[in-house]
């Protein structure tokens, strides 16, 4: 007599999936496994053919699989309600996805995937000046863990950068500051790089002095990393500090003195 029922392979065949697929839904306690006959093979009956295909429709349409089972069994009411819910997550899902695209698209902007418009203006300009790539980066870099830690700072500070970059003096000690990162750290010219910032600084501050207290955080962070980044950033650091027109000021690398703090 002719066995009764499908194989396993056949009821793939006939529900448009895979021997594994099945498997895998067996597994997961889907679709029931149905004992072996005779012969020892696995016989499916014409329910699991309606509910392999209830199964394969609903995963295709994105349900996720750990919520199928609830769904198959659901009353209509209940079923509609579950429906409903996912199709709300989809829908977040596609959102999220959506901006994904759109960040990944603006990863051709550069800088301007992390950092406010204003600010790339800026990069623009020191690139345009003349500044060094590396000094860029690090000015950039700056920027970007102040957006991060520090953001209200960012409207005074990039106020006070665009005024700093419209004076031909600040221009010439800027780029005089990023020829400095390679020097000796016992190069005389530092001395007088110092003394210039601190007279250029001291002739164009207009905010209130400072106390170390009331620097952010952020200023003393970036401050120093940048710093040391190169001995001879770090030494004109000191003898600027030496001057006697020094004085402590909250200005962090995106500020208008164009000291190694300032990339």
């Amino acid at each position: 007599m002719k066995p009764r029922g499908l194989t396993i392979g056949q009821l793939a065949a006939h529900a448009g999936v895979t021997v594994r697929a099945i498997r895998h839904y067996h597994r997961l306690g889907l679709l029931a496994e149905p004992g072996r006959d005779a012969s020892g093979y696995r016989r499916y009956s014409a329910q699991a053919v309606v509910d392999l295909i209830r199964i394969k429709t609903l995963a295709g349409a994105g349900v996720p699989l750990a919520r199928i089972q609830g769904l198959l069994s659901a009353e209509p009411g209940e079923f509609a309600e579950a429906i409903a819910q996912i199709d709300r997550a989809l829908r977040d899902k596609i959102r999220d996805l959506v901006r994904h695209r759109r960040q990944i698209a603006e990863l051709t902007a550069g800088e301007g995937l992390f950092l406010p418009a204003e600010v790339v203006d800026l990069l623009g300009q020191l690139r345009a000046l003349g500044v060094s790539e590396r000094a860029v980066r690090t000015e950039r870099d700056g920027w970007i863990l102040v957006a991060a830690l520090s953001p209200a700072l960012i409207a005074d500070w990039v106020g006070q950068k665009r005024s700093a970059l419209a004076d031909p003096e600040f221009q010439r000690l800027y780029l005089m500051c990023d020829e400095a990162f390679g020097w000796d750290p016992a190069d005389p010219r530092l001395g007088k790089l110092a003394a210039w910032i601190v007279s250029w600084s001291a002739r164009h501050e207009t905010g209130r002095r400072q106390a170390p207290a009331d620097i952010p955080p952020t200023v003393t962070l970036v401050t120093s990393d940048v710093a040391s980044s190169s001995p001879a950033w770090q030494r004109l650091v000191e003898l600027a500090a030496a001057e006697p027109d020094f004085r402590v000021i909250a200005s962090g690398p995106p500020r208008t003195r164009p000291s190694p703090e300032a990339g």
